[in-house]
């Protein structure tokens, strides 16, 4: 794509010139890589007319796939749009025109949504009549607002049709003259439902605000000083303000990178000859909607734990959020294909799985377990199901269509979190103190009475969330079970191992992360559970990781390691792994490559495997490395996510009779999804 400009409007800087300009088109390129994965050159343009830059930009058609424009003074930008949309078989896109249009767009309709008023029914004021102004003021119109109630100022008060007869106005702001008496931008927000500043900072004043109608919306967005500060519209009235500035220090910031990128994604997509109204509407409404969604944990932190939930403070995402790029842009796509903009056939209904590849390996590995999961979707307990992230967790699992979630904790507890969090399903929900769970203290009687349970203490333990779900699955109420969210792993492990145990094939159990990089994925083991295992136990925990890497589809290679090289250093350290692989290699079961032992680098570095130890079993570096202990396990795996850039997925629990994973303490809300998944696939092969 080229980014395009004359450096004639930039924002917050005016007229500096394309040299000038130059470093601010360089991180409009940086935004659409960062975003949404599309190369971009930056184009400076030393020209004087509009005539020069359509005639310069119309040769280069052939280099690019799309032509954003960017700051470049009105009124020469409408012209510049125009005439290259016309004469160009690629989208053509004036961010600061419809960027702006689109977000306060989608702004615009979840805040009339929590208003309670209708967007045909909204007088909409507008506190400038540049460019941006006047594209946002046709874009309301296209989402329903109507044209005859939008009123227009700019510096000499209101547009009116008295003024396109006595001055020399442009055509652009003619178009929005209204047959009303003159007046001055106050006199214009008497009344209005609804303030859109696109001008300059400090010309509104908490008297203007108070003369607007019930629950006003007010959109000030002139940068850096919005028309009227954050704090100085919401003190200004009693009732409810629903604010938006175009700062990142306020709420509902009206950031153009929620748009642009996914725009000109999608239209690429589908080779689009056009970025057309419908592409814009279907953007804006796929944000709005968006923003009635649960916020993903990794967003709230990325802005400083501030709660974030669909209200007022909070009508549109935060430009931080992935899921942006796999929401919004399949909705450009399909809109691009029904309005006829299209010429590339795509399947629209694979299509957000390949843009939620590009947010990296490990969304990609997990779309092929979570498939897997939604052809048959099991029965999941969640055995701290009154915590709010669990609540979230459940959610998206019946949303999504991967499990039925089963939430163990007290009902009164989860009904209030799930309201407060606006979470419209009803869950499945097994309250401890209340239920009837006799027969599962009946079960945990009969499994560990000769553990030194007796029948009282098996009434009290079936109280606990983590008893009660491994009896629910040992007992097969339940598919698969979930803990550990907020307890110690080792305490979370007991329950699940003492009534539900290992697989008949397995005397162990393990857990094994997986970590995926940019081009690689390597599953790790075992990290959670076993100290100082044996080469028997390390036999077991290689068979049972290669298994789970099949889940992933993927076709494992083990090495053991250590830090011997193949017998170059002979001890009882040493010989364990070496065991480990003659037992693997004598197991009929066994169907994949392994070696051993051999140090970490050997495993992973083509060149080291094959170039010096030719006679090697692996052709190919190792995808699953086993760690001669739980130290190296537990240090070897953190610091391939922290210094290695890794994303890591687990703990998932290996060896196990039925589907148990236990989570991390503080596990973000995907990670449970995640996990679930996994667990889910687990019960689909049981």
């Amino acid at each position: 794509m080229a980014v395009v400009s004359d450096g004639s409007a930039v924002l917050g800087l005016g007229d500096i010139g394309p040299e000038a300009s130059k470093p601010v088109m360089e991180g409009k390129g940086v935004l659409f890589k960062r975003f949404a994965d599309i190369d971009v050159f930056d184009i400076e343009l030393d020209a004087d007319d509009a005539d020069t830059m359509v005639e310069t930009v119309k040769t280069m058609e052939p280099t690019f796939g799309g032509i954003n424009l960017e700051d470049i003074a009105a009124p020469a930008c409408f012209e510049v749009e125009q005439r290259l949309s016309d004469a160009m078989d690629i989208p053509v896109f004036h961010d600061d025109q419809h960027g702006t249009a689109i977000i306060s767009g989608a702004a615009l309709i979840n805040a009339a949504d929590l208003a309670g008023k209708d967007l045909a029914d909204l007088d909409i004021v507008f506190s400038g009549a540049g460019a941006s102004a006047i594209a946002t003021a046709r874009f309301y119109v296209s989402l329903g607002a109507r044209k005859e109630n939008i009123t227009m100022c700019d510096s000499s008060g209101i547009i009116t049709d008295a003024r396109t007869r006595s001055e020399d106005l442009n055509r652009f702001k003619e178009e929005f003259a209204r047959d009303v008496p003159d007046g001055d931008l106050a006199d214009a927000m008497a009344g209005a439902d609804v303030f859109v500043g696109l001008s300059v900072g400090g010309i509104v004043d908490q008297s203007m605000i108070q003369s607007m109608a019930s629950d006003p919306i007010v959109f000030a967005m002139a940068n850096p000083d919005p028309e009227i500060t954050y704090e100085d519209a919401k003190a200004a009235r009693d009732d409810t303000v629903i604010m938006a500035t175009g700062r990142s220090d306020y709420p509902n910031q009206v950031n153009n990178v929620l748009g642009f990128p996914f725009l000109f994604r999608g239209a690429l997509d589908v080779r689009a000859t056009e970025i057309n109204e419908e592409m814009k509407v279907a953007a804006a409404e796929a944000l709005a909607t968006l923003a009635r969604q649960d916020v993903p944990d990794a967003v709230v932190k990325a802005y400083g734990d501030t709660p974030m939930q669909y209200g007022p403070d909070y009508i549109i995402p935060k430009p931080l959020d992935q899921r942006v790029l796999f929401e919004v842009t399949p909705a450009v796509a399909r809109a691009a294909v029904e309005s006829g903009a299209a010429r590339k056939e795509i399947d629209l209904d694979a299509y957000p799985e390949r843009l939620e590849a590009r947010l990296g390996k490990s969304r990609e590995m997990m779309r092929v377990v979570l498939n897997k999961a939604k052809s048959d979707p099991k029965r999941v307990v969640l055995a701290e199901g009154h915590d709010e992230k669990m609540i979230r967790a459940a959610y998206q699992l019946v949303d999504q269509g991967i499990a039925e979630p089963v939430l163990l904790g007290d009902a009164d507890r989860i009904e209030a979190t799930r309201r407060r969090f606006g979470l419209e399903f009803d869950p499945v929900v097994v309250d401890p103190e209340t239920a009837d769970v006799e027969a599962y203290a009946d079960r945990l009687y009969e499994l560990r009475q000769r553990k030194g349970v007796t029948r009282r203490e098996a009434d009290e333990l079936v109280r606990n969330g983590n008893y009660l779900g491994s009896v629910m699955v040992e007992m097969g109420d339940a598919d698969a079970m979930l803990t550990g969210l907020t307890h110690h792993y080792p305490s979370a492990l007991r329950p699940p191992l003492q009534v539900i145990g290992t697989a008949e094939d397995a005397n162990y159990a393990a857990g094994v992360y997986m970590l995926t990089f940019k081009n690689r994925v390597i599953f790790c083991a075992d990290t959670t559970v076993n100290q100082d295992p044996t080469a028997e136990i390390l036999t077991e925990v290689t068979r049972h990781t290669a298994d789970l890497a099949r889940r992933f589809n993927v076709s494992p290679r083990a090495a053991m390691l250590s830090y011997s090289n193949f017998g170059s250093v002979d001890n009882p350290g040493t010989r364990k792994p070496r065991r480990a692989v003659e037992r693997l290699r004598d197991d009929s079961r066994v169907d994949f490559p392994v070696d051993g032992e051999m140090q970490a680098d050997t495993a992973v570095v083509e060149d080291i495997l094959n170039g010096t130890y030719e006679f090697s079993e692996l052709e190919d570096p190792a995808n699953v490395l086993v760690f001669p202990n739980l130290e190296a396990g537990n240090i070897g795996y953190k610091l391939l996510q922290r210094l290695g850039g890794a994303e890591a997925i687990g703990p998932m629990l290996v060896g196990m009779d039925k589907p148990v994973h236990v989570l991390q303490r503080g596990d973000e809300v995907k990670d449970i999804v995640n996990l679930a998944g996994v667990a889910v696939v687990d019960a689909q092969q049981e």
